[in-house]
């Protein structure tokens, strides 16, 4: 069931054996044990055979027509083919799929429409919000003038009349919607028409619900966005990577944002697999997948909360749950600890109005797998019964395998 040919296999134990070992130990890791991190998905293999091809020896400084190195007449169409299928994918004017990562589309956004010192209104970090949503330890928070709104202390929802009032207090350069924890849609309408009042461009960090908005399980932040940066991974099953959709009036700004000012060569084999990716997402059976991850994810939120932990905002609208584990007498790094253990695999997160440490899981890794509603049910029950201590590590391993033993990220 290996992706990797026997071929491969061979020719990778004689020219390094030890590197041949660590990516079938790494194969055999995620084929065994639960992947649960939201951020995480199983790409297919058309996508790893991009990511693997001889686009890889390519070096493609510039755009389409405007490269720096010959040769590039090959990788040239490949680009175009990505930007297309995006473009027509979330129903955008312009995309940019050089950014190597979700932060470097950030980066760019941010180079295209601010200058250093500019106030920026975003997510606080307690609440969901990313790094490059001001955090002081990245170039967001050193570079910019960030404000932080919150979410309201009994729903967990993010406190639309808070925003509203700091955005007219502090009238900042750009306003960003997004997280890498808030487990409900945003409303981009509403960010839309409070950064028109204050006159500040929007920028939706759609990096977790962008997959879904392909499949058309979430709202598309296209149309109300100045810009907006997302990841190709995570739900959209794609290559790790990053991407920046616009309009056509900002088009030269985010493009020279990324080329030259934040990023040098693309990565051309990145870019195809993303083509790849983008051409997956455009079926009828992508869509499916999509709004299966969803009812996945609200099934086994719904399943948590009876097995006693405390679901933020009731449950969710995507892919995304964020949990407190405290009812059933464990910290969030505790519980994590004893699910790794018995091969669950999860994040921790910070709790909105709390001290502690909450869990962050998804549900995109094992949808892809084949899982369904019946399989959240018996995920949940193992894994609130993992986090009070029972049955022994050993005992809920075996069942784990079982489960995936019975679907397999790469069936043979």
């Amino acid at each position: 069931m290996s992706v990797i040919t026997l071929h491969e296999a061979d020719v990778l134990r004689q020219q390094d054996p030890e590197v041949a070992e660590l990516l079938l130990a790494e194969l055999r890791r995620q084929s065994t044990s639960l992947q649960l991190i939201a951020a995480e998905n199983f790409t297919s293999r058309a996508v790893l055979a991009a990511l693997g091809s001889p686009l890889a020896n390519k070096y493609a400084e510039g755009y389409p027509a405007a490269r720096h190195h010959g040769g590039c007449e090959i990788v040239d169409m490949a680009e175009r083919l990505a930007v297309r299928r995006a473009c027509a994918l979330f129903g955008a004017r312009h995309a940019n799929v050089q950014a190597h990562s979700g932060s470097s589309a950030v980066l760019a956004a941010y180079a295209a429409l601010l200058r250093p010192g500019d106030t920026v209104l975003a997510l606080g970090l307690p609440y969901g919000g990313h790094l490059t949503h001001g955090s002081p330890a990245n170039f967001s928070g050193r570079w910019f003038d960030f404000v932080g709104y919150g979410v309201d202390a009994e729903t967990g929802l993010i406190d639309h009349d808070q925003v509203r009032h700091l955005a007219r207090n502090h009238r900042p350069k750009a306003i960003v919607c997004g997280s890498i924890a808030y487990p409900r849609h945003i409303d981009y309408a509403f960010f839309r028409e409070v950064a028109d009042e204050v006159g500040a461009y929007l920028i939706a960090d759609a990096a977790h619900p962008i997959g879904l908005v392909a499949g058309g399980a979430a709202p598309n932040p296209v149309p109300y966005a100045d810009i907006v940066c997302a990841t190709t991974h995570k739900v959209l099953r794609g290559p790790r990577g990053g991407m920046i959709l616009c309009g056509a009036e900002l088009a030269e700004r985010v493009d020279r944002a990324v080329f030259p000012f934040t990023q040098g060569g693309a990565q051309m084999h990145t870019i195809a697999a993303k083509a790849v990716a983008f051409g997956e997402a455009a079926t009828p059976a992508f869509a499916t997948y999509a709004h299966q991850v969803v009812a996945n994810a609200r099934t086994l939120a719904g399943h948590l909360a009876e097995e006693g932990l405390t679901v933020t905002t009731g449950g969710t609208d995507t892919h995304l749950i964020t949990a407190d584990a405290a009812p059933l007498g464990v910290d969030g790094r505790t519980a994590r600890g004893r699910l790794a253990a018995a091969g669950i695999v999860l994040d921790c997160c910070a709790l909105p109005h709390g001290d502690g440490r909450g869990l962050r899981l998804g549900t995109a890794a094992v949808t892809t797998q084949g899982m369904g509603e019946p399989e959240m049910e018996r995920i949940a029950k193992l894994l609130a019964a993992v986090v009070r201590g029972h049955p022994e590590p050993a005992g809920a391993r075996a069942e784990v395998q079982e489960l995936t033993g019975a679907f397999p990220p790469y069936p043979s």
